[in-house]
């Protein structure tokens, strides 16, 4: 491969480093990808060109350029948090277009570790649903350009797997992280509560959201959760010293059925980790049975805030959705004590097993559309039918990650979520380490693979 769009996060930050390519050169090569391509998968809402460039200057100038873990690596930023000078919009055009005054502390620490903003992505309006498409366009799936790249996050997801950018930022609080990393076939993680500064809207969703990593190898992900952890993680395959590992395909709630595919992909990976020398079995967590409509809750009501007085300029489909939740909320208000009473629900199966391996996903991705424009109630069964499987680690502040799962003869990416308890996010990294060097994925999808001219894309084997 020429050029350097395409490689890995940790190849272009050496690369910098040692000053074999500079900033300025890698950050041109990925603005002009993003110049070709977004027009055609809708992953960004506001490109950085000029500043991005300044910024790239600014890196290959720095004293400690030397010592930086993400010197010169292009990132994406989820248009949910504060950029300094740009707007913060939250998929919505309703919301103020006035830059802001300064960074999210997760931009500043990526700043300060070399990487260089090139944009922010898109997502739906106020980060509702597992789909995105917004009053700024409809983001693609590049494995199929008919179908969502998921959500909230799935700009971000759509531009790693089309290698607009190596590594990018989501935010996640019912799975806006791991469903578009499953939608997309890279890797996503959740860091579990307090982990990385949350901060996100108001009360981030009632201290449902986390900040997040999407990236097309688990090192790069460790890597730049690193840093917005302000900590140190590793990808190590031989440290995922032997654990007790779950695999369940049970839903978190009743009438939700899960597809075979995705069935399917957790058997894949529960035999992979039982060759790799873990006890593998079969076990069920005890999902309460008022956990569905307690997250349904959190679901319709949490969002509410963040739309402050901006909300009757909102598309109709969120402000029913938020008077669905100003009902729901005065029947039964959010509650602390619902994190409480789920992880003390939790704990049995936590002290049986390290990890729980389960679906991200319950079926394949719906078709990119304007979603938005559509029934309230048309949305609202697509994501419960679509993307169910994640919210609840939220609810319970757990850590969690979606992994790719590639299936002989599946059109589309298959994943995995792995589920440990608080404070083991690096046994989820050296797991899925483990489950990238025992099968692989491809890192970028086929038709938007980078080839050896530095990054045009191949013909597209399906839709358009």
């Amino acid at each position: 491969m020429t050029g350097w769009v395409g490689r890995s996060a940790a190849e272009i930050a050496a690369a910098v480093r040692s000053g074999e390519v500079t900033a300025g050169a890698v950050v041109a090569g990925h603005l002009d990808r993003i110049a070709r391509l977004n027009s055609e998968l809708g992953a960004f809402v506001r490109v950085r060109a000029a500043e991005a460039a300044a910024e790239a200057a600014a890196v290959d100038s720095r004293a400690d350029r030397a010592n930086l873990p993400l010197a010169g690596v292009p990132v994406a930023v989820k248009d949910t948090v504060p950029v300094a000078g740009e707007p913060m919009r939250l998929g919505s055009a309703a919301m103020p277009a006035e830059p802001q005054a300064a960074d999210h502390p997760v931009v500043a620490r990526l700043r300060a570790a070399g990487a260089v903003v090139v944009g922010l992505t898109n997502m739906p309006e106020l980060a509702i649903y597992p789909v995105t498409d917004s009053a700024f366009g409809i983001t693609r799936n590049p494995w199929d350009t008919r179908r969502t790249a998921g959500g909230s996050s799935g700009g971000a997801a759509s531009a790693v797997a089309s290698a607009m950018v190596p590594l990018a930022h989501g935010t996640d609080s019912l799975g806006s992280v791991r469903i578009p990393a499953a939608a997309c076939g890279v890797f996503g993680i959740k860091p579990g509560a307090g982990v990385v500064p949350a901060q996100v809207g108001v009360d981030s969703w009632h201290g449902l959201t986390e900040n997040g990593v999407l990236a097309t190898t688990v090192a790069d992900a460790a890597r730049m959760l690193g840093v917005l952890a302000d900590t140190r993680f590793g990808a190590d395959p031989a440290g995922a010293q032997r654990q007790r590992i779950a695999v369940s395909v049970r839903p978190p709630g009743p009438g939700i059925v899960v597809h075979r595919t995705c069935q399917s992909a957790v058997r894949q990976a529960a035999s992979r980790l039982a060759s790799a020398g873990h006890e593998v079995r079969d076990d069920d967590p005890g999902y309460p049975l008022w956990l569905t409509p307690v997250l349904i809750s959190y679901w319709f009501a949490a969002p509410a805030p963040d739309a402050g007085p901006y909300l009757p300029a909102m598309e109709p489909r969120t402000r029913r959705h938020l008077r669905a939740g100003h009902a729901v909320a005065r029947v039964r208000p959010l509650d602390e004590a619902d994190r409480r009473r789920l992880r003390a629900a939790l704990e049995p199966f936590f002290e049986r097993h390290d990890v729980l391996v389960m679906p991200t996903l319950a079926r394949p991705c719906p078709p990119a559309r304007r979603w938005g424009e559509r029934s309230w109630l048309r949305s609202v069964a697509m994501s419960l039918m679509f993307a169910p499987m994640t919210g609840v680690w939220n609810l319970a502040g757990f850590p969690a990650a979606s992994v790719p799962v590639p299936m002989p003869g599946a059109e589309l990416p298959q994943a995995v979520q792995l589920v440990a308890a608080p404070g083991r996010e690096q046994v989820l990294l050296d797991l899925a380490a483990q489950l990238e060097g025992a099968g692989g994925w491809p890192r970028h999808a086929p038709a938007f693979t980078p080839d050896g001219a530095g990054g045009d894309r191949k013909e597209p084997g399906v839709g358009a």
